[in-house]
């Protein structure tokens, strides 16, 4: 009885609204987002010559959030990138050890070419990324640890090919970014965080980068495969990115394999 009345409360509320023309007439695709969530395993190389002169190399776990976000018929797209990873390395002697942990975040703007009935997709613009770290070496009494914060605009590209392999529809994609301007913390050669924090000592420990005192690229080769309702996709990572600033040197390569899943949704809206 008591779902009786429920019922007819909320037809009763339906014609009201009808009654009264504020019911939707339709509701209207309006932005398509595609969304990938990736583990990523590699190797690494780093080098930091304020912790030591020597490079040191290991593993890198990473986990990679990357999603598209497209209106439907705009020639326009954003792209959103989170990243954290956790890295490991010995030196050539293995006798001492360095543990590197960062998060970045991407927003890119690109312009869009829908080519060859849509099979394949290309995309040029920009990107603003920022990225903070840490990097501690377990050897060291004195400065063991390094820390790691940085800006940069980048040029950024992209394309996306679309074919099928039998019955598999498969979805290839590559896209780089190189950074050309920004600025980057760091301490200067011989000075001591506790000069930095404790004193106040100002050494142009804010730096601004170009490509030429930073030169740096990320690229990324995915494929998607689709079985079903499931999007698998395998890729591959390459990160470099090195500086000299402040009579010191720092890099860190990645090359990575990466493996996720893959959701392409579409929000929509009420049209009245």
């Amino acid at each position: 009885m008591k779902g009786i009345k429920i019922s007819a409360v909320v037809t009763f509320l339906i014609l009201s609204l009808a009654a009264s023309g504020q019911v939707p007439d339709a509701l209207r695709s309006d932005k398509v987002i595609t969304n990938a969530q990736m583990i990523g395993v590699g190797a690494t190389d780093i080098l930091d010559t304020y912790l030591s002169p020597e490079r040191y190399s290991g593993f890198e776990l990473r986990y990679v959030s990357h999603t598209i976000r497209r209106r439907e018929g705009s020639r326009w797209s954003r792209m959103l990138m989170h990243q954290g990873s956790f890295a490991y390395a010995d030196n050539r002697s293995g006798n001492a050890n360095e543990m590197a942990g960062m998060y970045a975040f991407a927003y890119g703007v690109h312009y869009n070419w829908d080519l060859l009935d849509g099979r394949l997709n290309l995309m040029a613009g920009g990107q603003a990324d920022i990225g903070v770290g840490f990097l501690y070496n377990t050897r060291n009494g004195n400065n063991p640890a390094q820390a790691r914060l940085a800006v940069n605009i980048a040029p950024s590209a992209a394309a996306t090919y679309r074919f099928r392999l039998g019955n598999v529809p498969l979805r290839a994609r590559y896209e780089a970014s190189v950074p050309l301007l920004g600025v980057m913390f760091s301490p200067n050669y011989g000075q001591s965080y506790y000069e930095i924090f404790s004193r106040g000592d100002y050494d142009h420990n804010v730096v601004p980068t170009t490509v030429a005192s930073a030169p740096s690229f990320r690229q990324m080769l995915t494929v998607d495969f689709t079985f079903g309702k499931t999007t698998l996709r395998l890729g591959y990572l390459g990160d470099f990115r090195q500086a000299k600033v402040n009579n010191l040197k720092y890099h860190d390569y990645s090359n990575m394999l990466l493996i996720g899943f893959v959701r392409t949704f579409k929000l929509t809206h009420i049209v009245p």
